[in-house]
């Protein structure tokens, strides 16, 4: 079992943009001190639920930072980016940082990001698919030609190489952020583990994993690659030595940021959007997620993984909205929940 922690950066009510950025990499240099495998990085543009606007580019600092600790985008939005420019810094990272960079890519929402970046709805909607193929051949193949729509290009070599790293890796891990089947199929198809979100259960994330497994045994998938394929869970996780503790700490700090963060969020074409119930939202994941005391926790992750087929977490830890409270509960983490789990 591989135990990560999942840093969204938040912005919680009476805080500023760079307290919540320190927070966030303070908490992964604790995650490598703890022993975790993982530090998962979201990426959000223009709302204070996530400051951090560029996973990728925070990946990059703090694989330099690190040393053991394998850094994860969760995700990179690919409908505002060019494949290929994600493609080429995904590359670099992982050839400078011994191979220690999983790219977790996403489609992202209808958000106004869409109008900004100059990508539009149908990139959205439509181009995610193509965006990713074309993502994947960068990173394995010698040289790429745009041959589609939205892409065209006239071949040019891959520069840097991934498959040239000293790790012996061929290049960065790819995993796909899942929340229908339609992405399930998506990511089946073309091999790739599934990032599953925090906010279903574990009977949901079964029934992907196998809707997932049909899917790639349907496209020929090798057999070695649907029995070993490494899908990663989101949740939440606080540590105290009472679970009324642990509970009582997220329901008073994560409402308002939740209500905060989520409000901000503009569509792009003025959809209406149903806005889940914070506290609701909050007691939910408290309920689904390792929350309580370190025991619990233990027991928890070890019944997901047991329950789902998944092995690998990637756990919001910045619940609380405080540094030091971070810290302890990503120090907890190492010291009382892992040696449970192995």
């Amino acid at each position: 079992m591989h135990v990560g922690s999942f840093v969204l950066a938040a912005q919680f009510p009476g805080q500023g943009q760079g307290e919540a950025l320190h927070r966030a990499v303070r908490s992964a240099e604790v995650a490598e001190e703890a022993g975790l495998d993982t530090v998962w990085l979201a990426e959000h543009h223009f709302v204070p639920y996530g400051t951090c606007p560029s996973a990728i580019t925070l990946a990059g600092y703090l694989l330099g930072r690190t040393e053991r600790i394998r850094i994860g985008t969760a995700v990179s939005v690919l409908p505002t980016v060019h494949p290929v420019a994600l493609g080429e810094q995904a590359a670099l990272l992982h050839l400078t940082s011994g191979g220690r960079l999983t790219l977790g890519v996403g489609r992202g929402g209808p958000w106004v990001d869409l109008e900004v970046f100059g990508a539009g709805l149908a990139a959205y909607e439509q181009g995610f698919p193509e965006s990713l193929d074309l993502l994947i051949r960068w990173l394995r193949e010698p040289s790429v030609a745009g041959t589609s729509g939205r892409f065209p290009f006239r071949e040019v070599p891959v520069v840097p190489r991934p498959s040239e790293a000293l790790s012996g890796a061929p290049g960065p891990e790819v995993v796909v952020a899942c929340t229908s089947p339609a992405s399930v199929r998506l990511a089946a198809e073309r091999g790739l583990p599934m990032l599953l979100g925090m906010h279903v259960g574990d009977e949901e994330k079964a029934e992907m994993v196998a809707l997932w497994r049909r899917h790639a045994r349907a496209a020929g998938r090798p057999t070695d690659e649907i029995q070993g394929a490494a899908h990663v869970s989101a949740g939440v996780c606080q540590i105290a030595d009472r679970r009324t503790d642990a509970v009582e700490t997220l329901v008073k700090a994560m409402p308002g940021w939740l209500k905060q963060g989520l409000d901000a969020h503009v569509t792009v074409d003025g959809r209406a959007r149903s806005m889940r119930d914070p506290v609701a939202y909050t007691e939910l994941l408290c309920g689904l997620h390792p929350v309580g005391t370190p025991r619990l926790c233990a027991d928890r992750l070890a019944a997901t993984s047991e329950r789902t087929g998944i092995g690998r977490f990637a756990l919001l830890v910045e619940g609380s909205g405080d540094l030091a409270a971070t810290e302890e509960n990503v120090r907890r983490l190492g010291a009382e929940v892992l040696p449970q789990l192995r």
